[in-house]
């Protein structure tokens, strides 16, 4: 079946992508080594070809770097661009001025498309980040602006994220990658266990991202990444689950058509409303995107 053809999977909303320019904003993260096929710039021009032909018709770019600036920039792309309808971007979550600083990205050029706030979680040391006083009280600050807080963790990060929806209800978040879990290792029975943990929350959903890049295997198959976006469909239901190319990163381990067509085939078992949620209905819904 083709895009076009198959129910649910039409007028797709890319719920998770990143687009920068080095001169402005450095992607230090980035091992020009390792990373060869993401060493580069990447423009909304850039996205439009593989993403038109996916049947994508509006996307949620996301920040990549711990940086106001950015943000204002891709807020900037957001006012300009038709197709990004969404921008999740950064804020010192332990500034004791959050909600101005919210107020200010709001007042920017494009700062009505600002639909979320996301810290590297992931990259943080303190074991009980999430858990500081003054962490939750930038992430509460965020929830009563009206935006989604986009939870970029991993694995063994989970138990703390789960704790940190539970005891902020009010507050809608936003699992990025599913967690990253540890594809074909022992420790995604941990995994499975904790997504459930976090699942529970019912102020929670998860995006269907960034899994190509978790596969320890350079030729992996869709039977690879089955097992993880089984346990989230069980976990999180489809009305709970967005679709996310994490395009250019996705290109280390695929093309952004593959990456489409495999979850499209992971999908296949759910009715057209479950995947039409996927592909589009839980995004428009969570970040306030409205129809395409």
């Amino acid at each position: 079946m083709t895009g076009a053809q198959e129910p649910g999977r039409t007028g797709i909303v890319d719920a998770h992508h990143h687009l920068w320019v080095r001169a402005r904003h450095p992607q230090p993260w980035i091992d020009p080594v390792t990373m060869a096929a993401i060493d580069a710039d990447f423009e909304p021009a850039d996205l439009a070809p593989p993403a038109r032909a996916a049947g994508v018709t509006a996307t949620v770019v996301v920040q990549s770097v711990a940086s106001d600036a950015e943000t204002v920039d891709l807020l900037g792309v957001a006012a300009e661009d038709t197709v990004v309808r969404g921008v999740v971007g950064w804020v010192d979550l332990t500034a004791e001025d959050v909600a101005d600083r919210l107020d200010s990205l709001r007042a920017a050029r494009g700062g009505e498309r600002l639909v979320g706030i996301r810290h590297l979680v992931q990259s943080e040391t303190d074991p009980a980040y999430l858990d500081r006083p003054d962490v939750r009280r930038g992430i509460a600050a965020v929830g009563a602006a009206g935006l989604v807080f986009d939870l970029l963790v991993r694995q063994h990060q989970l138990p703390m994220a789960a704790r940190l929806t539970r005891d902020l209800p009010e507050v809608s978040f936003v699992l990025d990658h599913l967690g990253k879990p540890a594809l074909g290792s022992p420790e995604m029975a941990e995994w499975r266990r904790d997504l459930l943990s976090l699942a529970a929350s019912p102020n929670t959903t998860a995006k269907l991202s960034g899994l190509v890049t978790e596969v320890p295997l350079a030729h992996w198959t869709p039977a690879d990444l089955q097992p993880a976006v089984e346990d989230a469909l069980d976990a999180f239901g489809p009305d709970r689950l967005m679709f996310g190319s994490d395009w250019p990163v996705c290109l280390l381990a695929s093309s952004y058509q593959r990456w489409v067509d495999t979850l499209a085939e992971l999908l296949e078992g759910q009715d057209g409303p479950g995947r039409a949620s996927v592909w589009g209905g839980t995004a428009r819904r969570v970040y306030g995107l409205g129809p395409s």
